[in-house]
């Protein structure tokens, strides 16, 4: 049920923002708000990576050739972002590839891209691409959940983790665990950590590219 809050909060602002249009209601300039919303957001990301009482016990038992896990998965979606880039006129394939750096992280990489790409292609079209990697990094999410018991049949153990992204650690751990196994979950959550910490540095450099 919680999967589905977030399409559905950003659906009602659609309709509200739809309404207020057909009403010739004035909106209000929300885009100043977005820079403490990120500021928030990348709080809460250090916060739960440092409190985490799992986490040094976690790095001590991973293995140099854990590192090959995160690493495959951001270089497998940033090549099929950069594909996705050739195919498209309207988007370059850095903006592609800043939506791709969002690695299942809907909420920062909406708001990140937003904020960094205003300055160099106005704020409606880097509302787009926000809104854009809001519902594709969604859409992996989800995809991620109810593929897992495939990819891990046809791919191995490792597949729903890599699949899953950022939310290895959190959202995507339950299926993980249930479908790849128990010993799969403290890689997951290295995985996640990893990438977590990945996300805010590959939209940056993608966003600086014009």
């Amino acid at each position: 049920m919680s999967n589905l809050l977030v399409p559905g909060v950003f659906a009602a602002g659609c309709l509200a923002g739809l309404t207020l249009n057909v009403l010739d209601v004035s909106i209000p300039d929300l885009h100043g708000i977005s820079i403490y919303i990120l500021y928030a957001l990348m709080l809460q990301v250090g916060i739960s990576i440092g409190s985490s009482d799992n986490c040094s016990q976690i790095l001590r038992t991973m293995r140099p050739k854990h590192l090959l896990i995160p690493l495959a998965t951001v270089i497998g979606t940033l090549s099929f972002s950069a594909v996705v880039g050739l195919m498209l006129s309207k988007w370059s394939i850095a903006d592609c590839l800043a939506v791709g750096s969002g690695m299942g992280y809907y909420s920062l990489s909406s708001i990140l891209i937003v904020q960094l790409k205003s300055p160099s292609m106005g704020l409606q079209l880097a509302t787009e691409l926000g809104t854009i990697a809001l519902l594709a990094n969604i859409f992996r999410e989800l995809f991620a959940l109810m593929s897992a018991p495939w990819l891990r049949r046809h791919f191995g153990k490792l597949a729903p983790i890599s699949a899953a992204g950022v939310t290895s650690v959190d959202v995507a751990l339950p299926t993980i665990m249930r479908i790849s196994g128990s010993e799969m979950v403290p890689i997951a959550i290295f995985h996640g950590l990893l990438i977590d910490m990945s996300v805010p540095f590959f939209i940056s450099l993608f966003c600086s590219i014009s």
